[in-house]
């Protein structure tokens, strides 16, 4: 049965870096890991984590779509042709319509809430940052923007988006919305990362603008 799941998700997956299918077993790989303190349907579990993602590509292509509520109806249509009861296959489809943060609907069964605990254990650390530098390649972002006189913005303000802002207004405050014990446990062993990597990222960027910036002031200067 998971093999067959495993196909279906290898056909509508994303081929991109960071929503990869080494992306979709690491999430169920976090999953199996904290299910192991609480009764869990694993059937449910286990499906949901495979499909989390098919709505994906859609997103990509229409950002007006939500990749959760999406996925989340492909998911469902798939279990009941595949002879899910109905049962199963919607509680599967709610796992996937509420394991997104960018969203009001939060999981409420203990599968869906190891499903978003493990999907945002993949934004944490330095997986996560380079997961999110290389989703921003594809799409274009640049690393950090600059000011009006050059100078680097650190990504809290109102900018265009780049990996700095992601980084301050989405990776640094993943590490408080884990419902699971064992999520928060593994997270936060990787909190320092994150901070460590932006904060020497966001020194050597201003750093070097800030010299090329001050000899060119002097140059004009001296002219």
């Amino acid at each position: 049965m998971y093999l067959k799941i495993e196909k279906h998700m290898l056909t509508y997956m994303m081929n991109d870096g960071a929503h990869d299918c080494q992306h979709i077993y690491r999430v169920l790989y976090y999953a199996l890991d904290i299910a192991k303190d609480y009764k869990v349907d694993m059937d449910v579990l286990i499906a949901a984590c495979l499909l989390h993602d098919i709505g994906r590509e859609t997103q990509f292509k229409n950002q007006k779509c939500s990749h959760a509520v999406v996925g989340a109806d492909m998911a469902y249509k798939y279990l009941c042709e595949e002879g899910w009861s109905e049962g199963k296959a919607n509680h599967v489809k709610e796992c996937i319509f509420t394991h997104t943060y960018r969203s009001d609907n939060l999981p409420k069964t203990i599968e869906a809430k190891i499903l978003f605990d493990a999907d945002k254990l993949d934004v944490t650390g330095a997986v996560g940052i380079a997961r999110t530098m290389a989703y921003g390649g594809i799409v274009s972002e640049p690393l950090y923007s600059v000011d009006d006189n050059g100078n680097v913005l650190d990504g809290n303000g109102d900018e265009q988006p780049s990996f700095f802002k992601g980084y301050n207004w989405e990776l640094k405050n993943i590490y408080d919305k884990f419902f699971t014990s064992r999520a928060k446990e593994i997270a936060e062993k990787r909190r320092k990362i994150s901070i460590d990597f932006y904060e020497s990222m966001y020194k050597e960027a201003s750093s070097v603008h800030k010299i090329g910036l001050d000899v060119l002031d002097n140059l004009f200067i001296t002219e």
